[in-house]
Parts: C-alpha cells; sequence; structure tokens
C-alpha cells in the first residue's frame, strides 16, 4: 500500500515539474520573440529617431494558399515580417496576384523607413492601391 502512495507522489511531482519546466521555456521564448521586434514608440513620432534609418529594406513574394500570393519582408537580410495573407482584410486569403503583394510590401517598407512600428496597413490603403475594391 505504502509503495502504491509512493508512486502516486513520484507521479504527481514529476508531473508538476515537467508543467513548471515548460511554463519556462515559453515564458523566455515570448521574453525572445519580444525582444527580436522593435518597440512601438508611446510618445509622439516626430520627435523620436527612426530605429530604421540605416537599415536596408527588401522584400521578396511568396507563393499562398489557393495560388494566392504573400510577402516576405527583410531588414538587413534578416526576416521581419511575414504576409501571406492580406493585411486589413478579414479571413487568410493572400494577394490576386504577385504585383499587388509588391504594391503592399513597398508600402509596408515606405512606412518602416518613416519609423513607423507596427507599419498597420488600412483598408483605405489597401483600395488606393486597387488591391481590393
Amino acid at each position: 500500500m505504502k509503495l502504491k502512495t509512493l508512486h502516486k507522489r513520484t507521479i504527481i511531482f514529476l508531473l508538476c515539474t515537467f508543467i513548471c519546466a515548460i511554463l519556462l521555456v515559453h515564458i523566455n521564448l515570448q521574453a525572445q520573440t519580444t525582444q527580436a521586434l522593435p518597440k512601438q514608440s508611446q510618445t509622439d513620432s516626430s520627435k523620436t529617431t527612426n530605429q530604421f534609418t540605416n537599415t536596408k529594406f527588401t522584400y521578396k513574394i511568396i507563393e499562398a494558399p489557393n495560388n494566392t500570393f504573400g510577402y516576405d519582408i527583410y531588414a538587413d537580410d534578416s526576416k521581419l515580417i511575414h504576409q501571406p495573407s492580406i493585411p486589413a482584410v478579414a479571413g487568410s486569403e493572400g494577394f490576386k496576384t504577385k504585383s499587388d503583394a509588391a504594391k503592399v510590401a513597398k508600402l509596408v517598407i515606405g512606412k518602416m523607413k518613416k519609423g513607423e512600428w507596427p507599419p498597420a496597413v488600412t483598408s483605405e490603403e489597401l483600395k488606393k492601391l486597387k488591391v481590393i475594391k
């Protein structure tokens, strides 16, 4: 009887230890992800320095599901944004053409060069670019 109780306690202890380890790994990964992304300024953007002043931006058109397209944006050869779907539009559908994806990628790069973070895209901007109706 004592052996069964000891066995149960050992299992409970190991489970608790495992759960704690998973939580620590999750917290560590979340902290690393947060540190890797540029911080959004809480102050007037005209008074802040542009963290992307000397950054070389490039983009690559990627294939997305259902014969559509998306884009990846690189900052100094490191992938910063992966966008397989049309931003500001409900759903996960990609752009109909490579050209549409490129227009929006260039818009996002332009926003980052101006110091905007995150470089949010609105449906009005997509309409102006004639990416959506």
